[in-house]
């Protein structure tokens, strides 16, 4: 989950304008981030179309005459976050009339009466992708027709990667998610589009994209004729300029062997493969509503493994589900420990209000047995993901340089590794032989090697 923190002080909530400043147009804007990767695309998208409209990117909430909160509601956490993001947001609004205040994403769902009535200085609900509200109102104030300026909304801002809408909404109504209420039903946007707008972003320099979709591996199913992800992938690998793609979050139903063997010949696709099993036993399956069994999970991990030479995998998991036994989690975790997953993002179930699950299962797992779970599926796999780079020793890798952390260069591997370096000249950008010299579970060390 990618979140964007805010730091609040006595004089952010002290702030004030003069009565010229709030009475002036907008000026400019700042956009919060909490949640998953469609989420950070979709505040990109959005701050493209703000900057046609004029508007310049604020350094933080309180310079900005336009305040939008991108919300998540997957984890009660990530919900409550937003809360009280909002929350400090009222008295900011009190002394500030003029500033726009706007929430979007997963917290704003088709009826917004009863948000409207719980944050009544809120100006604007958007749900997901849906910039229009916002931007009809700017268009008012600024006195401009608005028409057009979500015509293209590649990030205009993305610097050496970038993310790729490529499937909206989700048709499949896990017991445990609220997405498909939020996002809506899946919809793909055309691919001669996505092309396109990958042939812009490296126009400006972008050197890897990543498809994304809540079930990115079902692109294209919902419109007969339109093509699928392998043949995205296909039109993709002859964009110029563009040296690396990626695609998440895929669904075990959805992956083709097309798909697969589309990562096995295509060179810009990056083998690397995100495939979420949420459950290693069958009668928790069930009781999520995923539609396949372990057995079907392992043969297409077996698959991809056996097309696929050297790819990384990782997956997801939820820990403590309803219902979910100490043998049900005793199966989730040998499945683990025998699959070896380069990656696991683990999950404490947490119940989401309006899901199937919570109008029709009882959260049974007590909360201090859901933490013990978690705490030994990270620690399985801190050793199994010690294990598996410590492979890598002495290896030269190619590593995409995104940029610096820390007085280090830092990038990732074809196979989505971290690479950290250091070295006095300029990296940014480049696409960098490194010669790993120490290996950690969750990030490498290494020295650039020079032709």
């Amino acid at each position: 989950m990618a979140i964007q923190e805010l730091h609040w002080g006595a004089s952010f909530t002290q702030q004030s304008e003069t009565a010229a400043e709030r009475n002036a147009v907008p000026r400019n804007y700042f956009i919060w981030t909490i949640g998953c990767q469609m989420n950070t695309a979709d505040s990109d998208r959005l701050g493209s179309a703000l900057q046609q409209m004029g508007l310049s990117e604020a350094s933080s909430i309180k310079n900005a005459d336009v305040v939008v909160l991108n919300s998540c509601v997957v984890r009660q956490s990530a919900e409550d976050k937003v809360t009280g993001t909002i929350g400090m947001l009222k008295p900011i609004k009190a002394n500030n009339p003029n500033k726009i205040v706007a929430l979007m994403g997963c917290m704003v769902g088709p009826k917004t009466e009863e948000l409207a009535k719980r944050f009544k200085h809120v100006d604007v609900f958007m749900q997901p992708q849906q910039y229009e509200p916002l931007i009809n109102l700017l268009g008012e104030r600024l006195g401009i027709d608005p028409e057009g300026c979500l015509s293209n909304l590649s990030d205009i801002n993305a610097d050496v990667t970038s993310f790729i809408p490529i499937i909206q909404g989700c048709d499949y109504f896990c017991s445990f998610c609220i997405i498909p209420y939020r996002r809506g039903r899946q919809a793909s946007r055309p691919l001669q589009e996505i092309v396109h707008e990958a042939e812009l972003l490296a126009a400006r320099g972008v050197r890897e994209v990543t498809l994304l979709g809540q079930t990115v591996d079902a692109y294209g199913l919902d419109v007969p004729g339109e093509g699928d992800l392998a043949d995205l992938l296909y039109g993709l690998q002859e964009v110029q300029g563009l040296e690396r793609i990626r695609f998440l979050t895929s669904h075990p139903l959805h992956m083709s062997d097309k798909i697969i063997n589309a990562v096995a010949e295509l060179p810009k696709v990056c083998e690397h493969i995100n495939l979420p099993i949420q459950a290693g036993d069958d009668d928790v399956l069930t009781a999520m509503r995923r539609p396949y069994t372990t057995d079907h999970y392992l043969r297409i991990i077996e698959k991809i493994r056996s097309t696929v030479p050297g790819v990384a995998m990782s997956t997801d998991l939820i820990v403590g589900f309803c219902g979910e036994s100490n043998a049900a989690f005793q199966a989730s975790y040998d499945l683990l420990e025998a699959t070896r997953f380069d990656k696991v993002h683990v999950a404490q179930y947490s119940t989401r209000t309006g899901t199937i699950a919570d109008r029709t299962l009882v959260d049974d797992v007590p909360q201090e047995e859901k933490k013990r779970r978690l705490m030994a599926v990270d620690a399985l796999q801190e050793q199994i993901a010690t294990g598996i780079n410590a492979a890598l020793l002495d290896e030269t890798v190619e590593v995409l340089v995104e940029g610096q952390g820390n007085g280090k260069w830092k990038g990732r591997t074809r196979t989505d590794k971290l690479v950290f370096f250091e070295d006095d000249r300029d990296f940014h950008g480049r696409m960098t032989q490194v010669k790993i010299t120490e290996t950690a579970p969750w990030s490498l060390q290494g020295v650039p090697v020079m032709d």
